[in-house]
């Protein structure tokens, strides 16, 4: 009878708590830092794209760019400037915000600090839909294929979750990067076959199946940010069900949350993101892996501030390895992917071993 009092006592002790903490004076100084610090992270973000604008292959003065950024006088920095870097700055804005909050919505859900939706198979499964669309049914707009994308993302992502939540050790992080692993290895192969085979697949989507801002360019990010807009809003307004989802499942079911609602509408925001996202630019990795994890370190554990901090630092990030791909080789350009896998690789490697670590 004791425990059985207990055990309908303590969804209300929880509520108590959480209550209490919303009141406590330095949880008012702390939403006020937390502000501040996303402040600081949106004026970043707002020099970062004037510095995409204005550095690149072609050097413009900075008067010269700031000029036509406001006056469009058809001339030929105007046309660098306006049909180029702003469309292609944009679209990292757009992307790396997608990315981001479907990563700490991804590690939310699952309650799994290695979860990303690329090391999840999730992009690869987007990317492979678009190389079906494209090979198959000579779908070339960015507009026709963003749907394969949704399709191969979704498809991609059920299955990872079925076969990793199968038998012992279910949705542990170990069994679904293992089967995240798995399916990108498949997918990854299936793709390089249709690429070598078909020549003409392979000269539309090159840069893009690396990642690149480059190209759709405008299109693509015309295509794709509605969908980027549902998918943040639906990941955002799951803000407090993942608070309570992050003290177990019972604990949320004792606070109100209907598990099942949420991680469906949770899955259907990050297939939006990452097959608009993949859609636009790419299969591009370690972005959602290693920015929700720098999100809590400034934020705290609290999802109504790590989802923004995920979507403005994502942002930054994707924008700055653009820009860092632009300048490094000269007369040349290194991919955002690329760059992106060379600062997130690192980052799960310790995170890896930290993972190990605790486990000894």
């Amino acid at each position: 009878m004791a425990e059985d009092g207990w055990s309908e006592l303590a969804p209300a002790a929880a509520a108590t708590t959480v209550a209490s903490a919303r009141i406590d004076p330095r949880g008012r100084r702390s939403g006020r830092v937390r502000l501040a610090g996303l402040a600081v992270a949106l004026l970043a973000l707002v020099g970062m794209c004037l510095l995409s604008v204005w550095v690149g292959a072609n050097h413009l003065p900075f008067t010269v760019v700031w000029r036509v950024l406001w006056h469009n006088d058809g001339s030929p920095p105007a046309l660098v400037v306006h049909d180029l870097r702003i469309p292609r700055t944009l679209l990292g804005l757009a992307v790396g915000a997608a990315l981001g909050v479907a990563g700490a919505l991804t590690q939310a859900l699952t309650r799994n600090d290695l979860a990303e939706p690329g090391l999840l198979g999730v992009n690869i499964g987007a990317s492979a839909a678009v190389v079906v669309g494209i090979s198959v049914f000579g779908v070339t707009d960015p507009a026709g294929y963003v749907w394969f994308a949704f399709v191969g993302a979704g498809i991609t992502s059920v299955a990872v979750f079925a076969i990793g939540s199968a038998g012992r050790g279910a949705e542990t992080p170990a069994t679904l990067v293992v089967t995240g692993a798995a399916a990108t290895a498949l997918l990854g192969a299936f793709v390089n076959a249709v690429l070598l085979l078909d020549t003409a697949t392979f000269d539309q989507i090159r840069f893009w199946d690396v990642g690149s801002l480059a190209a759709p360019g405008a299109p693509g990010l015309t295509a794709t940010w509605p969908f980027i807009v549902v998918g943040i809003l639906l990941a955002v307004s799951l803000a407090r069900p993942l608070n309570a989802l992050a003290l177990g499942e019972e604990s949320a079911r004792g606070l109100g949350v209907h598990l099942f609602r949420a991680r469906a509408v949770g899955a259907l925001a990050v297939v939006l993101l990452c097959g608009a996202a993949t859609t636009a630019a790419g299969p591009i990795a370690f972005v959602g892996l290693a920015v929700p994890h720098a999100a809590r370190a400034i934020a705290g554990p609290d999802h109504r501030w790590v989802l923004p901090y995920s979507g403005l630092l994502a942002a930054i990030l994707l924008i700055g390895a653009d820009l860092v791909g632009r300048v490094i080789i000269a007369q040349g350009e290194l991919r955002v992917g690329v760059v992106a896998a060379f600062v997130g690789a690192p980052v799960f490697i310790a995170l890896c071993r930290r993972a190990r670590l605790v486990q000894r």
